[in-house]
């Protein structure tokens, strides 16, 4: 057999070989069709058989291809038919978006890093032609974050805050709702720490106002006019919102115009909620302990001058006290460069506490003068009252004398308003020589004895001034 023949039957068996192959591929086609068209109506016959059974509540509802599972919800939206990089209606009129706000929780309110840490739902209205679809019942469809990430929001964000998330426990808290004429609504659940400028002159006594601002970030009020959907309605709090130090006073909602030099102007969104500081906390920390101190140091008016070991370690501890507790107070507060209400109130009760140790240093120095000048006059006095020196012919009498208080000067006046002792040294001197006739002279010499006043005028003064500081201080800041 020559080559040639030899060629022609290898050509001929791969012929007969390739028709064999597709006749059974297109068998085996033919079978796979029939089982997906035969499955196809069992399911038909079983969905039939379900809606008209008798008693059925979907007996007479009309079958809603949106919640049928054959159909893809991005089919459904033409997500791949639309640019969702760009806004709604790009080119027109401004695209408006409502907003409503609902506060869960408002946790922390911090003076040292002047901020505060609200928790709230976050809801965005607003209406995207491009995401309408055909429905017979008009029913909406609700999805979680990842269709998000495939069509328009808006770009909100908080204006000053230093710190915020979104809840995504157990998964993302996000939730977009889409109704069949476009319109859409976008919640989600954030955790925000924004800043808040406190004025803290009349702590704690002070009323604060925080605001919590929101903000389209890459949209001027050409592109997206923000605003709130109900009005002052559009915010709502739960009831069951407190704090340990603060009074929630009221919440309500503002509307302005922010302007930045680079890019424009900005619709700017405002939550501001009033906040009174409860006062009792302070007032038992604070206020009660330094106001007994400073009655505490008062004790030492009715002890004894000459009892130094009483009354010296009672100012000590005192002024140690009020120093502690004004050390205590200012560690909890930022470093303002104002003087606060509770700092003029401590400062003043440390004056008084101080005060009273001054007077008491007032007291023992004018004893011990009075002392040192007894003694003194002890010594000049070289013999007994009523017997003269021969040597130097000095006579001198002592005498102790009632005298009218207008002539005598202040001593000591007792409680009611009786004279006041003095004691008199009467010096008579004489000089030796009698013979030029020279007219005796006399030196009279006074000694305070009753260092008492002091103590006594400060029993009366010192409570009458705290009285009178405490009476003025409440009637300014309360």
């Amino acid at each position: 057999m020559s080559s040639m023949q030899l060629e022609t039957v290898f050509v001929f068996m791969c012929v007969c070989l390739m028709g064999a192959a597709e006749r059974a591929a297109q068998k085996r086609g033919h079978k796979l069709e029939t089982y997906k068209q035969s499955r196809l109506r069992r399911e038909t016959t079983r969905m039939d058989r379900g809606n008209h059974k008798s008693g059925s509540p979907i007996f007479r509802r009309s079958p809603d291809m949106t919640k049928s599972p054959m159909t893809k919800s991005e089919q459904l939206l033409r997500i791949d038919d639309h640019d969702f990089t760009m806004r709604p209606a790009f080119g027109g009129p401004p695209i408006p978006v409502g907003v409503d706000v609902q506060v869960e929780s408002l946790d922390t309110i911090s003076e040292v890093d002047m901020d505060f840490t609200m928790t709230l739902y976050l809801r965005h209205y607003w209406k995207d032609e491009r995401l309408s679809f055909p429905s017979t019942n008009n029913q909406s469809m609700t999805f979680d974050s990842r269709l998000v990430k495939k069509i328009w929001v808006p770009d909100m964000f908080f204006v000053h805050s230093k710190r915020s998330f979104i809840h995504d426990t157990t998964t993302d808290n996000v939730m977009l709702r889409v109704h069949p004429d476009g319109n859409v609504l976008y919640s989600l659940r954030v955790t925000v720490t924004a800043m808040c400028n406190m004025d803290l002159s009349r702590f704690p006594l002070d009323t604060q106002t925080c605001s919590l601002e929101i903000e389209s970030y890459a949209y001027t009020d050409d592109d997206l006019m923000l605003y709130w959907k109900k009005g002052n309605e559009s915010l709502n709090t739960d009831d069951r919102i407190s704090l340990s130090q603060f009074l929630i006073q009221k919440f309500h909602t503002t509307t302005k115009l922010a302007f930045y030099s680079s890019t424009g102007w900005y619709n700017r969104l405002y939550i501001h909620f009033t906040l009174r500081r409860h006062i009792f906390f302070f007032l038992l920390q604070t206020y009660f302990p330094a106001t007994l101190m400073v009655m505490l140091s008062w004790v030492s008016f009715w002890i004894d001058r000459r009892a130094v070991p009483a009354r010296v370690p009672l100012g000590i501890t005192t002024v140690l006290t009020m120093s502690t507790i004004i050390t205590g107070v200012n560690a909890s507060m930022p470093r303002v460069s104002y003087i606060k209400a509770v700092d003029i109130y401590l400062w003043v009760s440390f004056v008084f506490v101080f005060l009273s140790v001054i007077e008491y240093a007032a007291v023992n120095y004018l004893t011990t003068v009075q002392e040192r000048r007894e003694r003194k006059l002890r010594n000049q006095l070289p013999c007994t009252c009523g017997i003269a020196n021969p040597d130097e012919d000095i006579m001198m009498t002592t005498c102790y004398n009632d005298v009218d208080p207008n002539a005598s000067g202040t001593y000591g006046m007792a409680e009611n308003g009786g004279r006041q002792e003095r004691m008199f040294a009467q010096l008579t001197l004489a000089d030796t020589q009698r013979t030029s006739r020279m007219k005796t002279s006399r030196g009279y010499v006074s000694i305070w004895i009753d260092t008492h006043a002091i103590d006594k005028y400060s029993r009366v003064i010192f409570p009458g001034a705290y009285t009178l500081f405490n009476i003025i201080y409440w009637s300014i800041y309360s």
